[in-house]
């Protein structure tokens, strides 16, 4: 190869890691040793890694050298996630510990349930009040493998949750959103989601290892029922490196 600007290096070590020249989780070579295999300044190959860690197919351990990152992305197929039988696959506790099982990766998450105040936005859409504590809220910070991939937070109706597994920590196999709001009565019929692309705040940078140029997905996901009622809506923020998303509809929805 003779690369003859940084984003032909980018292309040429981006299709390594696809290929598998530098394996998912493995240590790049040093940039003096990837320059003298490309016959490129070393200049050429630091700004050639810059764009992969923008990314965030790379990132930096400091004091030991710059990694290929360990998770390719995930597919969050939209179409299948919401339903009964797949959120409860396996005995699992919801749709991302389905897609994740499917991977034979490990999902562990850090979490807050409890009564609280709805956002604006969320109380508007779910028809509540926003200032008092008229919503369970499920907070989410969530792992693969050990990698940090998304933050959630649910919100849910008091008048719903109060009493119910919904409120409690472990809500049992399938998690809320097809399982427990369905034997509530609530089944969700429909589903709306609205995705912004958006530079991650400095608290979700820290805990997802994002640096200020790479960027998030922010889903504002609904569910409603055969009514319209709104009974859940969850926020979504997930690094755009890190997922693939897929929606498939009715062409003609009426």
């Amino acid at each position: 190869m003779s690369p003859s600007s940084y984003r032909d290096v980018a292309d040429h070590l981006r299709q390594g890691i696809h290929e598998g020249v530098y394996p998912r989780g493995s240590l790049l070579p040093n940039e003096d040793r990837l320059a003298a295999d490309l016959g490129v300044h070393r200049a050429v190959v630091n700004k050639a890694l810059n764009v992969l860690k923008a990314e965030g197919l790379l990132y930096v351990h400091m004091g030991v050298g710059t990694y290929v990152h360990r998770l390719p992305p995930i597919l969050r197929d939209a179409a299948v996630r919401h339903g009964r039988t797949h959120r409860e696959e396996g005995g699992v506790r919801g749709s991302l510990a389905a897609e994740l099982s499917h991977l034979d990766w490990a999902l562990t998450s850090d979490n807050t349930v409890g009564p609280g105040q709805p956002p604006p936005d969320v109380a508007e859409v779910l028809g509540v009040d926003a200032a008092t504590e008229s919503v369970i809220v499920r907070a989410r910070r969530m792992r693969a493998e050990g990698v940090p991939i998304q933050i959630v937070t649910s919100y849910i109706p008091r008048t719903i949750a109060d009493g119910t597994p919904i409120a409690e920590p472990d809500p049992g196999v399938g998690g809320i959103s097809s399982s427990r709001l369905e034997e509530l009565g609530h089944a969700q019929a429909a589903i709306q989601e609205d995705v912004l692309v958006r530079p991650p705040s400095a608290d979700e940078a820290r805990f997802l290892r994002m640096s200020p140029d790479q960027r998030v997905f922010d889903i504002f996901h609904a569910g409603l029922t055969a009514s319209g009622r709104a009974v859940k809506v969850s926020v979504y923020v997930m690094p755009t490196h890190q997922w693939h998303l897929r929606y498939r509809y009715p062409v003609d929805p009426a």
